[in-house]
């Protein structure tokens, strides 16, 4: 179960010097920290465990790590006790007869013990095999300072020595992390929070954050590293609530802004290594998210001048978007360019699509009037089209449910985002949460934690507080329960070995569009 994701090698992009500038100009200069392990740890199989593997304390002394060596196929894991992004570090020496041959070597980088535990070479997946975390070198002379040029997330270490000679062992000390990050934790307000189990998961929310907080939100530090418009958005919320940069937003948005199709459709995301260069990937729901990322930054911050610039951006994006609707107001899905909603292919999104564009339409309105855009009306006007057509077409007042595609499926997706959007008023809202929560839960089928961000949001907006509280502690609580030091790019709490690339060594812990609970939780709970 995959999105599948529709490339278009033969759009054509402009570039906005003007806009990049600005997006250069709210680079962020990078926090750094060195960190040390806190411990040796064992990888060891386990059935009962998150992905059947567990990591448990070795009877060696992190202490007396340089006493230990290592010859042919010993092998060491470090665990630093958290999740870490940066660049590894570690001093080697060789002991015994004189060095007469090279010390090869094979790290492997995990943020969970079972990228150290499943072989590596058993990977036989769609995503690239190059984003696994390993690295094997050949060093000639020791001893040496071994400084790894490549930036890597992850908690263990495992130091395996694949070759010396019989004559003499490698002696390893002083492992370290450079850590980076944008921002810093002591920046985010201390609020109370009696519920331990919600205090430890607004704790893990932070630092997943916080980790993908780098020279853009990227959206895992794992991979793919890149900036991604949907994970921009919930990042942005949760941001607001934490750590209140406005230079990471704002950098964010002049990069879209900066590099749109010449149709006016902006990319999903964007690349900004090498240099800036927009993907050829494009998703309906993603692109008109750039508006409501730009009204939520001048919600919390009245900056004129990024409102000026942005503006005509997000009305072009908004103008190509309505192309896709008919004459009786609604949306028709476009396999070219389609509403993304959760990675599932499994449900239908028809009618999530058309809450989502009813959604960003009211946001838009408000862009258009704080812009005195003499067209405002005309998008209010079409707010009322699309919302009468969406309950006459997909409402079934018999359910008290929308429905969705050929089939009048009945999906949660369809219900909260007709809550988001607010289609119905807010008793009509509170009823239809109600029906969907004795049809649509306990909720499976849905793969990411963004799709989970909006269920619960969608509790919450329909006063169902008890419901949505109990959501964030069975979903990101139960990542935390099986031991996450950062919320998880996919997970489902039915199917514990799930993953979207055949293997859990592909998989991203560390997630952006996974951060969102401690902004639900600073919002909607304390």
């Amino acid at each position: 179960m995959a999105f599948t994701f529709q490339i278009n090698h033969d759009v054509q992009f402009n570039h906005d010097a003007d806009l990049l500038a600005k997006a250069e100009a709210n680079r962020p200069t990078l926090q750094h920290a060195v960190v040390k392990p806190q411990r040796l740890v064992k990888i060891v199989a386990d059935d009962t465990a998150f992905n059947g593997f567990r990591a448990e304390p070795s009877d060696q002394d992190i202490q007396q790590l340089p006493s230990y060596l290592l010859k042919k196929d010993d092998k060491l894991v470090l665990d630093f006790g958290d999740h870490q992004v940066g660049h590894f570090a570690i001093d080697i020496d060789a002991v015994g007869s004189p060095m007469d041959a090279p010390l090869t070597l094979h790290l492997t980088f995990a943020e969970t013990p079972a990228e150290i535990g499943v072989d590596a070479a058993s990977y036989d997946g769609w995503l690239s095999s190059s984003w696994i975390a390993e690295e094997t070198l050949h060093l000639d002379v020791l001893p040496t300072h071994l400084a790894l040029p490549r930036r890597y997330a992850f908690r263990y270490v495992e130091i395996d020595v694949k070759d010396t000679s019989p004559k003499w062992q490698a002696s390893f000390s002083n492992p370290t992390v450079t850590t980076s990050s944008a921002v810093k934790m002591s920046a985010v307000p201390v609020v109370k929070i009696d519920d331990p189990e919600l205090k430890r998961i607004d704790e893990v929310s932070i630092k997943t954050l916080h980790d993908c907080m780098q020279g853009v939100f990227e959206d895992g530090p794992k991979r793919d590293r890149r900036l991604w418009l949907g994970d921009l958005r919930l990042q942005a919320l949760a941001n607001y609530a934490t750590f209140d940069d406005a230079t990471l937003v704002k950098r964010c948005l002049y990069l879209f802004g900066g590099m749109t199709a010449t149709d006016g459709k902006i990319p999903a995301n964007v690349f900004t290594s090498p240099k800036l260069t927009p993907d050829d990937t494009f998703m309906y729901d993603y692109g008109l998210f750039f508006i409501s990322t730009l009204k939520d930054f001048n919600d919390r911050y009245h900056d004129q001048q990024v409102l000026t610039d942005l503006y005509p951006i997000a009305k072009k994006e908004l103008t190509v978007g309505l192309t896709q609707v008919n004459d009786q107001g609604l949306l028709v899905p476009n396999e070219d360019w389609p509403v993304f909603v959760d990675w599932s292919n499994d449900i239908d999104k028809t009618a999530a699509g058309q809450a989502i564009l009813i959604y960003v339409l009211k946001q838009f309105v408000v862009l258009a009037h704080a812009m005195a855009d003499p067209e405002a009306a005309k998008y209010d006007g079409l707010i009322q089209t699309y919302t009468d057509a969406a309950i006459q077409t997909y409402y079934d007042a018999d359910q008290g449910l929308f429905v969705s595609g050929p089939k009048r499926e009945v999906n949660i997706a369809s219900q909260v985002w007709m809550v988001l959007a607010h289609v119905l008023d807010d008793q009509a809202n509170e009823a239809l949460m109600t029906a969907a929560v004795a049809k649509c839960f306990p909720v499976t089928g849905i793969a990411t934690p963004y799709m989970y961000h909006h269920i619960a949001a969608a509790l919450f907006e329909a006063h169902h507080q008890a419901d949505g509280i109990q959501l964030i502690k069975d979903y990101w609580g139960k990542m935390v329960s099986l031991g996450a030091d950062t919320f998880f790019e996919a997970f489902e709490p039915e199917d514990l070995q799930f993953s979207p690339y055949g293997s859990p060594i592909l998989n991203s812990y560390c997630h952006a569009w996974s951060c969102t609970p401690t902004y639900l939780i600073r919002k909607y709970v304390v």
